[in-house]
């Protein structure tokens, strides 16, 4: 008998911790919770951590995140005001602040999700398809850095001036989906555009018209490099006639003045003493033979040749 009701006892101890067990939970600072009986909420939502209790079995806890959530939207294919069609990728980050309201109208996270598709590509169709495409792109009237290398001054003024900008845009959006979302217990944080992009056909003859322009103005500067190419070559030619012409000048100059001397000293060397002017003849003369002759040479003269004069007198 005793035994027996040890044994009631150890599993009626059982059946109370198991129960409070299950009646108690920890909810942690980044955790807020709604308590639903039978699955309908009951009581205010539990936004501070702690150990909190609930009615075993009957009760139950649902946890939501009280941190920043992240939606990332899936690339669309949207049409702009001018007829553009371009690829929009999109994100935002939001949060749950009425975490009672949120388990009524989504329930879940997946749920809000799957509402936050429909809200902001929504709100992002109607955004885009209501700008230009250079609304979407720009944010600002800004002047652009204008280089000789890139663009020329006439292209620079041809970029259009916007009215509206991307990052008024977006606030628009974002403000149009807090107001659709507000009902939801949810607030969406930041909304941005991440990418735009034309679509494949388009894009490619974007690309073309890029390489075009960048040919475009390689060739111009090809053809400035070879004037500058040209006026160089022509001004090095003119720089080495005058130079040679120079040299010429003066080799000249030098000449005519050896020459001139030479000639002073072969004077003076002649009108000195019979002796002197009979030594500066036979040396010219023999000057004159090494010059003309060498051991193949056959020569013809007259006896009467003043060429001859020299050879006469060897020969007697």
């Amino acid at each position: 008998m005793k035994r027996i009701s040890a044994t009631i006892w150890i599993v009626l101890v059982a059946v109370l911790a198991l129960i409070a067990f299950s009646g108690m939970f920890i909810v942690n600072e980044t955790e807020q919770v709604v308590i639903t009986q039978f699955g309908k909420p009951v009581g205010k939502p539990i936004t501070k951590p702690g150990i909190k209790f609930k009615i075993p079995f009957i009760q139950t806890a649902h946890f939501f995140d009280k941190r920043f959530l992240e939606w990332d939207g899936d690339p669309n294919q949207i049409p702009t005001e001018d007829k553009k069609f371009i690829f929009v990728d999109t994100y935002a980050r939001w949060q749950i602040v009425d975490p009672l309201q949120f388990f009524k109208r989504v329930r879940d996270e997946r749920g809000a999700q799957s509402r936050l598709d429909d809200i902001l590509d929504g709100e992002t169709r109607n955004a885009v398809a209501s700008n230009m495409l250079v609304e979407l792109v720009r944010s600002s009237n800004r002047t652009p850095l204008q280089s000789s290398d890139t663009l020329d001054i006439d292209e620079a003024e041809t970029l259009d001036s916007i009215k509206v900008g991307r990052g008024i845009i977006q606030a628009g959006v974002l403000r149009k989906a807090n107001a659709i979302a507000q009902d939801l217990g949810i607030k969406i944080l930041d909304f941005r555009i991440k990418r735009i992009n034309y679509v494949k056909e388009v894009r490619q003859k974007v690309y073309d018209r890029m390489v075009s322009e960048r040919n475009r103005i390689a060739d111009k500067f090809r053809s400035e490099g070879q004037g500058e190419a040209s006026r160089i070559n022509g001004e090095r030619d003119k720089e080495l006639k005058r130079i040679q012409s120079e040299a010429y000048r003066t080799s000249e100059e030098i000449r005519g003045k050896a020459d001139a001397q030479a000639a002073s000293i072969y004077a003076k060397a002649y009108n000195q003493s019979p002796q002197s002017r009979e030594l500066y003849s036979f040396k010219r003369t023999m000057d004159s033979y090494n010059k003309t002759f060498d051991h193949q040479t056959s020569v013809i003269l007259s006896t009467k040749s003043e060429f001859y004069h020299y050879l006469k007198d060897l020969t007697k």
